[in-house]
């Protein structure tokens, strides 16, 4: 969601700076609102980045039967990420 609003972000900075050209000197600065919402939306895509490429884990449950003590449940966890630390 966050790599979706960051290049919605940059988007909206660009039409401002690029494609509006309204005399708006009295109010505000158009080019410069536009430049702000473009460095965010770099900043906000970054971001979401990060979190789609920081570690994961995977749990995964076996549960077996055994008659006569009842249900044994084994966890295993896996981690998927390339950084050797679980």
């Amino acid at each position: 969601m966050s790599i979706g609003a960051g290049i919605a972000l940059f988007v909206i900075g660009a039409i401002l700076v690029f494609a509006i050209n309204v005399d708006t000197s009295q109010f505000i600065d158009l080019d410069l609102v536009g430049y702000i919402l473009m460095g965010a939306g770099v900043v906000v895509f970054l971001i979401g980045l990060v979190f789609v490429f920081r570690r994961r884990s995977t749990e995964q449950v076996t549960r077996t039967v055994d008659p006569v003590a009842g249900e044994r449940v084994t966890r295993t966890e896996a981690s998927s990420s390339g950084d050797g630390v679980a």
